[in-house]
């Protein structure tokens, strides 16, 4: 048990790798839809470009959303409206005209009273013939009317022979008219407005029920197609009925393949295929960026920011798939190229176009689109820390995204007539919200505890709180550092090293002198050496202990990691030589080990490059009368002893690289001393 203990924690950062794998594949397949997909591509009005097609199962031609929507619209429109009669109302309304007339119309006034009370009567008799209701909006001009009585049905008719309320004061105009005594309109509209009451109550449960079981009534199919028959052939266009037949064929196949028998094996074929494109991103950056691979919170950054690319995608293609061009996929290779280098920015991004091509309508194309996003942001983007730069790559960006749209376009339609300007829209709102970058980079650097160029930018200020301490506190290791920076910056534009960082880890690697600066000879100014009072083993030990100290001080400053490297490494573990050789003069018994740096190596390009400026620097102080001739023995020197200890054998620094920062390093110093390049005669 002790045995398999020790072998996990020996393996655990593989371990962690295998589970972020894992739970990476298993959240990604969980967000994917979980249907089987229709083996053939097909658009309306494009040639069909597979094989001549048979029906491979008897299945229905599906109507189209339009034709449902029409259907279930006219249903609507003449659904059978139920209402409750009350016959005791027309009785009621009878007795009440007869009791009300003659106040109404008195006989001194009124001489066509017999006749005005008989239109009367003749209007009631029209109004209740069917009856009047109060419920207006309800009766659409198409619908049925089915009157109930004690729950059941004495009458049906059209909507126009049930009267409305206002419709009482039109016919009573209309009555008097017909009979030349539209004068009494007036006296018989107000007699009629306090004696007419709705007889028919609107019954909304059962025409709600009835209209419910004619929509679900409704056919989704206008017919079939028998197994083996001919449905297109290559080259044909598919349009019209075929493209129904096609489109029903699809979701078809798509509902038969999703199914309780096969559910796991949709599920398990997802499962592998993004288990493949995780294992690829994996193997990648294994083979070509170790130190990322070796590194898990940068791996589970770089997953985590894989798997937020597809949440956001489903959840915009859940809520509306014409919004997909409106998530920033470009944001992904840019943060990636912020973090650590444009390669693996866009062999990530590329990986995670692939995965969302499962997610998408239009595979192709949106893959197309991200993909060819991707190279222009990897191409254009550089020195996200200089504002101007990011919005210059967002307008390209913006821009190569609206000409590939418009010819993908161009292909699918033939014209420009029916173009979508409102997805330009999109386009531009996805560039503005890929600003949001920068935001995004600050909020990783402090989750993930990542440095970018732009946290490097703002670490090389010198006016910082700490640069600043350590001018006033050792002046002249300040200036050595600004020196080792300027030395450092040339070579690493030489060989194409991270400039930025190698001149913040210049800037910072010797902060730990503050401690004691004047045990350091370029903070010595008043000639008194304290050397002179310590045992050359003391001697070593305060000089070594200014890597310690300088860790210490990093670490209470909150400087990143990556610049705190180059304070580990700057002088590897190589020996305090003047104080070695001393002891040796005096103890032949010395250990080396008493007077080495605690390291450890150097194990990049750029903390390889500090340490050969950092010491070529700090010894041509002690050249006297300076020559080319000098100064190009003096650079050999020292950096071919820095190899010749194997300080570079664990930075991934190659000889020929090496070579180009000695010739940089000569030019460099000849013109510190203000020397003349010497020419062959």
């Amino acid at each position: 048990m002790k045995d398999l203990v020790n072998k996990f924690y020996k393996n655990h950062a593989l371990v962690y790798k295998v589970l972020l794998f894992i739970v990476t594949t298993f959240l990604i397949v969980y967000l994917f839809p979980k249907s089987g997909k229709f083996k053939y591509d097909f658009e309306k009005g494009k040639p069909w470009q597979s094989e001549t097609l048979l029906a491979p199962f008897d299945f229905a031609i599906q109507k189209t959303e339009d034709e449902l929507a029409k259907e279930k619209e006219e249903i609507q429109k003449t659904a059978i409206k139920y209402f409750n009669i009350n016959e005791t109302i027309k009785p009621k309304v009878l007795k009440q005209y007869n009791d009300s007339f003659n106040t109404s119309f008195p006989d001194s006034i009124y001489s066509s009273k017999n006749e005005i009370k008989k239109i009367g009567e003749n209007i009631i008799e029209t109004l209740y013939e069917f009856g009047v209701s109060n419920v207006e909006e309800l009766i659409a001009e198409k619908a049925t009317v089915a009157i109930l009585k004690d729950r059941v049905e004495v009458a049906r008719t059209d909507f126009y022979n049930i009267y409305k309320q206002s419709q009482v004061r039109p016919k009573i105009d209309e009555a008097l008219k017909d009979n030349g005594l539209q004068d009494y309109s007036k006296p018989l509209s107000i007699l009629f407005f306090n004696i007419i009451e709705p007889n028919l109550k609107f019954n909304k449960n059962l025409s709600n029920k009835a209209l419910e079981e004619r929509l679900n009534s409704i056919s989704y199919n206008r017919g079939s197609v028998e197994k083996e028959t001919l449905i297109i052939s290559k080259g044909e266009i598919v349009e019209g009925n075929k493209f129904l037949i096609l489109s029903s064929l699809e979701s078809e196949y798509e509902s038969q393949v999703w199914n309780e028998s096969n559910y796991n094996l949709i599920v398990f074929a997802y499962t592998l295929l993004v288990a493949l494109a995780l294992l690829m991103l994996l193997l990648f950056l294994r083979k070509y960026r170790l130190e990322v691979f070796n590194n898990n919170t940068k791996v589970t950054f770089i997953f985590f920011n894989v798997f937020l690319m597809v949440l956001l995608t489903t959840f915009i293609v859940n809520y509306d798939s014409k919004y997909i061009y409106i998530i920033p996929i470009a944001i992904l290779p840019l943060v990636l190229k912020a973090f650590f280098d444009a390669r693996l920015g866009l062999f990530t991004h590329v990986i995670t176009v692939l995965l969302l091509g499962f997610i998408v309508p239009n595979s192709y194309e949106y893959m197309f689109l991200q993909i060819l996003a991707g190279i222009v942001t990897i191409l254009t983007v550089s020195e996200l820390y200089k504002r101007a730069n990011l919005f210059i790559s967002v307008g390209q960006i913006t821009i190569v995204y609206i000409i590939a749209y418009f010819a993908f376009f161009l292909i699918h339609e033939g014209s420009i007539e029916t173009l979508k300007w409102d997805t330009f829209g999109l386009f531009v709102l996805c560039g503005l919200a890929t600003l949001f970058v920068q935001p995004l980079i600050y909020i990783y650097e402090k989750l993930f505890g990542l440095v970018s160029d732009v946290s490097l930018l703002e670490l090389s200020d010198t006016n910082s709180k700490l640069l600043k301490r350590l001018s006033n506190e050792a002046p002249g290791t300040f200036h050595h550092s600004l020196n080792v920076a300027n030395l450092a910056e040339a070579a690493a534009n030489e060989i194409g090293a991270n400039a930025m960082l190698i001149r913040v880890g210049a800037l910072y690697h010797d902060i730990g002198k503050m401690k004691n600066p004047t045990y350091f000879t370029e903070n010595q100014s008043s000639g008194l050496n304290p050397h002179d009072e310590l045992s050359p083993k003391e001697s070593a030990k305060v000089i070594v202990d200014h890597v310690i100290n300088g860790i210490e001080i990093a670490k209470k400053n909150n400087l990143p990691d990556r610049v705190i490297d180059f304070i580990r490494t700057h002088h590897g573990n190589s020996s305090v030589y003047y104080f070695y050789m001393k002891e040796k003069a005096t103890n032949q018994d010395v250990d080396v080990n008493d007077f080495s740096y605690p390291g450890p190596k150097p194990f990049s390009k750029e903390t390889a490059i500090l340490m050969m400026c950092d010491s070529v620097e700090a010894a041509s102080k002690s050249l006297k009368e300076p020559t080319s001739t000098k100064i190009d023995n003096f650079v050999e020197n020292i950096l071919n002893k820095q190899m010749d200890d194997g300080q570079f054998l664990n930075a991934n620094i190659t000889f020929k690289e090496i070579q180009a920062i000695k010739k940089v390093l000569k030019r460099k110093l000849a013109n510190i001393y203000h020397l003349r390049i010497e020419y062959p005669e």
